[in-house]
């Protein structure tokens, strides 16, 4: 799931106080993007939530019937509660949501930022009651917030900042996978993949003081989006480079870089954005950097990479990604050769975390199998994983599915060499190795088949080829009961998406 961002704004220009200030409404509260405020939220926007807070404080005491200081402090809620998942803290600061919609209600219905404000602050809760376990909640809050931006977007079609919030709705309804469609049929909501998209790529080129004030937010969202769902990965490393943006003093942008890093096979990469951001302590700390340093070093099988794992795990108080620490430090101990801390780290996966997230749910399910993985497939996995293909190669070079003795360690073997050969560009000899995967995973509980046919999906889809890369989709989709269900299907769906536009 999860989280979004953007570059610094620009500031507003005087003829648009009108927009935020409707005539004759001097009575009540407003919004307006003060100096202190643009400059709050782009700290904020940063993680510099300290000083952001402290800006959101004087505007109070200047200007206490301004809204947008109140409309600011729900990110700074979002943050804190979305990255560290501290139960105390949700008890907290769960209270202000309430408060905050009654504060906005008190401004003018002829104001734009009001139902923008409203969306926007159900949206963040959304995302926040997911990961407290709240998933109907959180249904709920999204449909609010979806239903709001539409209702503004009529109402004032002008004003820009409904095409980044209503763009990345569209595309978050669009792809809701098979598990969770009850839900979104219930709730009565529709999406569009590509019209989500075009909304944001175009809000991002919006040359509007709104615009420009939340355009670093709109960045994070479509880079997110363009990467996990259109899957156009290279595209989304190359406007980081192309744009210069900020990934050492904008620690959200460093976040996401690093995060869409490791999930695109660039763990060296990972690493360095995590060295190289700025360490001023007056950053938001969060655990999540020492999971994501721990998961880059382990991909090199680096022999530190337990000291940042032990440390998220010690110092994180949330519940997702849990399971997926743990496994991962099963792991580290396993190719160590330490089985009793191995067997530790696999009893707390069965006692700790949730299994909301998909890889809390597969680390679960191997520690229940009570079974480890081959050595040597977990390395070239590992390394894989990691980017490090030549190395994963070596490591499987001169052997055969006869090589392994039981029906699963012939399956990985199959899918392993498939996704090494596609990582390292040899596509011809990647779908024979997928197809093997296909034909000896059908039928089974691994993802490994339906993972293979999406990754031959978007081999054809890249040539251009619609026809095939449809038909793999669906094979994907057809695929059931398997792992990551829910994850693989949102991400076939939005290839046949893709292809259909083309």
């Amino acid at each position: 799931m999860f989280i979004l961002q953007l570059p610094p704004r620009l500031v507003i220009i005087l003829p648009f106080i009108c927009l935020l200030v409707p005539a004759g409404s001097q009575s009540q509260n407003k919004f307006e993007f003060s100096v202190n405020c643009r400059n709050a939220y782009q700290e904020i926007i940063r993680l510099r939530l300290s000083s952001g807070q402290s800006l959101i404080d004087e505007e109070k005491r200047t200007h206490p019937d301004n809204l947008i200081p109140y409309f600011l402090e729900n990110y700074i809620d979002f943050f804190v509660l979305f990255f560290n998942e501290d139960p105390k803290e949700f008890a907290a600061r769960s209270v202000h949501e309430d408060k905050r919609l009654r504060l906005m209600d008190q401004a003018s219905k002829s104001s734009p930022f009001l139902l923008f404000s409203k969306s926007m602050i159900h949206f963040q809760w959304a995302a926040i009651k997911i990961k407290f376990g709240k998933t109907w909640d959180a249904g709920w809050e999204f449909r609010r917030s979806f239903l709001q931006t539409r209702e503004n977007q009529m109402r004032f079609p002008e004003f820009t900042p409904n095409a980044m919030l209503g763009g990345a709705m569209q595309v978050v309804a669009g792809t809701i996978p098979e598990g969770y469609q009850w839900l979104s049929n219930l709730l009565g909501m529709r999406g569009d993949i590509l019209t989500g998209m075009r909304m944001l790529n175009q809000f991002i080129g919006m040359k509007d003081p709104l615009a420009d004030i939340f355009k670093d937010e709109a960045i994070f969202y479509f880079l997110y989006l363009k990467f996990y769902i259109e899957n156009k990965r290279d595209e989304v490393f190359e406007f980081l480079k192309e744009k210069n943006i900020d990934l050492v003093n904008n620690h959200l942008f460093a976040y996401l870089a690093a995060n869409l890093a490791l999930n695109n096979q660039q763990s060296a990469r990972a690493e360095q954005i995590i060295l190289l951001k700025n360490h001023d302590p007056a950053y938001f700390s969060t655990p999540v950097w020492d999971f994501e340093m721990g998961w880059a070093r382990l991909n090199h099988l680096e022999p530190d990479a337990n000291r940042y794992l032990e440390k998220f795990l010690i110092e994180f108080r949330g519940k997702f990604y849990v399971k997926e620490a743990l496994q991962k430090l099963s792991w580290f101990y396993f190719l160590q050769g330490d089985i009793q801390k191995a067997d530790s780290c696999r009893r707390l996966i069965l006692q700790k975390g949730s299994t909301e997230a998909e890889a809390d749910k597969q680390a679960l399910k191997d520690a229940k199998s009570n079974h480890w993985p081959n050595q040597l497939l977990l390395k070239a996995r590992l390394f894989n994983d990691g980017g490090y293909n030549e190395r994963a190669l070596q490591l499987l070079n001169g052997l055969s599915s006869s090589d392994f003795s039981s029906p699963p360690e012939r399956l990985e073997f199959a899918y392993r060499l498939a996704r090494i050969y596609d990582d390292l560009g040899r596509h011809d000899d990647a779908i024979a190795a997928y197809l093997t995967t296909i034909k000896l995973g059908s039928g089974e509980k691994e993802y490994y088949a339906a993972r293979a046919a999406l990754q031959v999906g978007f081999i054809y889809e890249h040539r251009g080829d619609c026809t095939h890369a449809n038909a793999y989709y669906q094979k994907c989709l057809d695929l059931k009961d398997h792992e990551y269900k829910n994850s693989l299907d949102q991400k076939a769906k939005a290839g046949m998406l893709r292809c259909k536009a083309n």
